[in-house]
C-alpha cells in the first residue's frame, strides 16, 4: 500500500482548509513584526480592518442577457373534443343488427332501430280523432249566427215591450186627470192601469228571452272553444305518437368512433338504457392545469406544442381559458386544439405541453452558479464595479443541459461561479474570468 498519496492527499486538504478558514492566522503568522504590528494597531476602525483585508480570489463569468420565449410548460393528458352516450328514450326490442366497436360512423348513421310494435295504429287513432275534433269546429261555427239572431230578436221586444209600457203609462195618466173632472170613468181609469200592469210584465218577459239568447250564445262560444281544445288535444296525441315512432331510431350525433357495441340485436331497451357510446377525436384536446402563480402567461390563441409519452409531437392553438380555478389545487384548465385527422392520438394520453408567451431577458448560467441568501432567497453573487461582492436575487425560468436561464439581473453582470459559498456582501474579490461553457 503506497502511502505518500494518502499523506499528499490529507497535507493538501488541510492546507485548502487553512487557507480559507483560517487565512487571517496564516497572515499573521507569516507577516513581519512591522506588519503585524501595523495591523494590531489599536483603534484602528472596521473599515479599515475590512480595507487591509487581501481580496479573495473566486472565478466568474461576464454574463449578457439574451432575449427567450419564455414559455409555459405543463403536464396534461389528450381528450376526446366529444363524447355521449346514446340512450333509448322509449322501450322496445331492438331490430337492427350490432355495429362493433371502434368502427367509425358519419352524423345521421343508424345505430340502433327498435320494433315499432302498435305504434302506427296509435298514430293512425291519433289522426282519425284529429278529423273528427277539426269536423266539429264549422259545426259549433254554423249556430253563431243563429244564436246571435235569437238574441237580436229579444232585444228588439225588450224595446217594444218598453215602449208599449211608456204608452200604457201615458193613457193611464191622461185617463186619471180626465177621472177627476168628470170626463171619464172609473172604468176607463182601471184599464189603463191594467194596460200599464200588463206592459210592465211584457218587459220581464222580453228581458227574460233575452238573456236566454245570451245564454244561448254563450254556450255556442262554449263550444267553438270546446271544439278547439279538441283540435289541440288530437294534435298533441298525433304528434307523441310520431315523436315515440321518431325515438324507435337511434342515430350518430355527430361523425365519430363507436367506442362500445351498439346494443345487440333481438335484446329489449328500456328508456334509459346504453344504445351506444360514440367520441369525436378530431380534432382532439389537450387538457392541462396552469398554476395561479403562471395563469397571466397564458392567452388565448396561443400556439403550443407538446410531447406524447409515445414520443408522438404535436401542435396546436389555445381555445380555452378557465375563469375559475380548482377549489383544491387552485390552478385553472387550458385546453389546446389539435388536429387529429389521422386519429392516431386517443383520449387520455399523458403529455408535455409547452405554451408560447411572450419573450424576456434573460441569462444563461451554469446551475452551480446559484445560492441562497441567510433569509433562504435563491440568487447569485455578482461583482461589483468596486470588486466587492453583492447578492442578487433571480427568478428561474428553465433549465436547460446547457445550464440555467435566470431573470431579475441587469443586461450585463459579472456573477461569481466558483467561490461564492466562500464570500458574503461586501467582501473584496480578485475576480478571475473565463467564458461560460469552458
Amino acid at each position: 500500500m503506497r502511502l505518500f498519496p494518502i499523506i499528499a492527499a490529507i497535507v493538501l486538504g488541510l492546507g485548502i482548509y487553512a487557507f480559507v478558514f483560517e487565512r487571517e492566522a496564516l497572515v499573521a503568522l507569516f507577516s513581519s513584526p512591522d506588519q503585524t504590528e501595523e495591523t494590531a494597531t489599536a483603534g484602528a476602525s472596521d473599515q479599515e480592518r475590512e480595507t487591509q483585508k487581501p481580496p479573495v480570489g473566486v472565478i466568474a463569468v461576464r454574463s449578457t442577457a439574451r432575449r427567450i420565449d419564455s414559455a409555459v410548460i405543463l403536464r396534461g393528458q389528450t381528450e376526446a373534443d366529444r363524447q355521449v352516450d346514446l340512450r333509448a328514450e322509449t322501450s322496445g326490442k331492438v331490430d337492427s343488427a350490432p355495429l362493433r366497436k371502434g368502427a367509425f360512423v358519419e352524423e345521421g348513421q343508424v345505430l340502433c332501430k327498435l320494433d315499432p310494435g302498435t305504434r302506427q295504429s296509435t298514430l293512425a287513432e291519433a289522426n282519425a280523432r284529429l278529423a273528427e275534433a277539426r269536423a266539429r269546429v264549422p259545426e259549433a261555427r254554423a249556430a253563431v249566427p243563429e244564436a246571435e239572431a235569437r238574441v237580436e230578436e229579444a232585444r228588439a221586444r225588450v224595446q217594444e215591450a218598453r215602449a208599449k209600457l211608456r204608452e200604457a203609462e201615458i193613457n193611464a195618466n191622461a185617463a186619471s186627470r180626465l177621472s177627476v173632472d168628470g170626463f171619464a170613468s172609473q172604468t176607463r181609469v182601471a184599464q189603463t192601469e191594467a194596460e200599464v200592469e200588463g206592459a210592465r210584465a211584457g218587459i220581464v218577459s222580453a228581458e227574460a228571452t233575452l238573456k236566454a239568447a245570451e245564454s244561448g250564445r254563450e254556450t255556442v262560444a262554449a263550444g267553438i272553444e270546446s271544439a278547439r281544445a279538441g283540435v289541440e288535444s288530437a294534435q298533441a296525441a298525433v304528434a307523441t305518437a310520431r315523436k315515440d315512432i321518431e325515438r324507435l331510431t337511434i342515430t350518430a350525433p355527430f361523425a365519430g368512433l363507436l367506442e362500445s357495441d351498439t346494443a345487440e340485436l333481438g335484446s329489449l331497451l328500456q328508456p334509459g338504457e346504453l344504445c351506444a357510446t360514440v367520441i369525436q377525436l378530431d380534432p382532439i384536446m389537450l387538457v392541462g392545469f396552469v398554476p395561479e402563480t403562471e395563469v397571466g402567461r397564458v392567452a388565448m390563441g396561443a400556439r403550443a406544442q407538446a410531447e406524447l409519452a409515445s414520443a408522438d409531437r404535436v401542435e396546436g392553438e389555445g381555445v380555452f381559458i378557465s375563469r375559475a380555478a380548482d377549489p383544491t389545487t387552485r390552478t385553472f384548465r387550458v385546453e389546446i386544439e389539435v388536429a387529429n385527422e389521422d386519429l392516431r392520438l386517443r383520449d387520455g394520453q399523458t403529455a408535455e405541453i409547452i405554451i408560447a408567451s411572450d419573450g424576456v431577458e434573460a441569462h444563461l448560467l451554469p446551475q452551480s452558479a446559484l445560492t441562497l441568501n441567510d433569509e433562504g432567497t435563491l440568487g447569485v453573487r455578482v461583482v461589483t464595479e468596486e470588486s466587492r461582492t453583492a447578492f442578487s436575487p433571480v427568478e428561474m425560468l428553465r433549465d436547460t443541459p446547457n445550464g440555467v436561464w435566470l431573470t431579475g439581473l441587469p443586461d450585463e453582470a459579472d456573477v461569481i461561479i466558483i467561490g461564492q459559498e466562500f464570500v458574503t456582501d461586501g467582501v473584496p474579490v480578485k475576480p478571475s474570468f473565463q467564458e461560460i461553457g469552458q
